[in-house]
């Protein structure tokens, strides 16, 4: 991907959070460049530090020390080319899935009728459609997902950052969800960065696995997928892939 252009570029980057005289070292000297529509993935165990990670290529947090470039240029809080999708989805209760995927729009002064329009075709592409008068209550928690998905495709950006988004739902709601999204990333391409704890999904989505340790969160490695998509579970280098990660972490298959 060398030729690729460089959306984030992070560049040794330390964070520590101070508790009095007490610091705790999250992520530990990590380096990595995301380049232009490739879905990135950060897989380490739980609480080793990735969401912190994604925090600061967010700009919701700032490194202790190191340097991280959004298009080239010095990054250090949010920027509006740049969406989150959290594991919680944040919906509001007392709006219905088309108020709260157009929110972002909006709050952003775009007129009615276009963040309409292009709420629709977001609530279309996963699945939605339908339901757009449903509230969050009358819901599942596969579809709530599938509505935070499209309120942060809806507003625009150009790098979406997901923090384990299927880490509480059932398992076959997550298979469903993975398969979605990977419908959705093939249908309207944009770069993705994908924190997991769960190494079949990483190897089901990701161009890229960037492994990480526990914590302080330090990379370990960074496998390149080169498997044709959709993506078959029992397909030797997948099941192959999947093993040579197993055994280079603590993680479960």
């Amino acid at each position: 991907m060398d030729d690729k252009k460089i959306r984030l570029s992070l560049r040794n980057i330390n964070k520590v959070f101070y508790t009095g005289k007490e610091e705790f070292e999250a992520v530990k000297d990590v380096s990595l460049d995301v380049y232009d529509n490739e879905f990135l993935v950060l897989l380490g165990p739980g609480h080793c530090g990735k969401s912190v990670l994604l925090n600061i290529m967010d700009g919701l947090e700032s490194p202790t020390k190191g340097t991280i470039l959004l298009d080239g240029n010095e990054h250090s809080r949010p920027d509006p080319k740049i969406g989150m999708v959290f594991q919680k989805t944040g919906l509001m209760p007392w709006k219905t899935v088309m108020q709260n995927t157009e929110l972002g729009l909006k709050f952003a002064g775009v007129k009615k009728a276009e963040r309409r329009k292009r709420a629709q075709k977001y609530i279309e592409l996963v699945g939605l459609k339908g339901f757009e008068n449903h509230y969050p209550s009358q819901l599942s928690g596969g579809m709530k997902q599938r509505v935070g998905i499209a309120r942060a495709y809806t507003s625009g950006p150009q790098i979406l950052l997901m923090d384990e988004p299927f880490g509480a739902l059932d398992a076959q709601t997550r298979y469903s969800m993975e398969e979605e999204i990977n419908k959705l990333w093939e249908l309207d391409k944009r770069t993705v960065v994908f924190v997991t704890n769960n190494i079949e999904e990483a190897v089901y989505l990701g161009d890229r696995i960037m492994l990480l340790s526990g914590c302080p969160a330090t990379v370990k490695k960074i496998y390149e997928v080169n498997l044709p998509r959709p993506r078959d579970f029992v397909d030797p280098y997948f099941m192959e892939l999947r093993q040579e990660i197993a055994a280079n972490t603590d993680l479960a298959l």
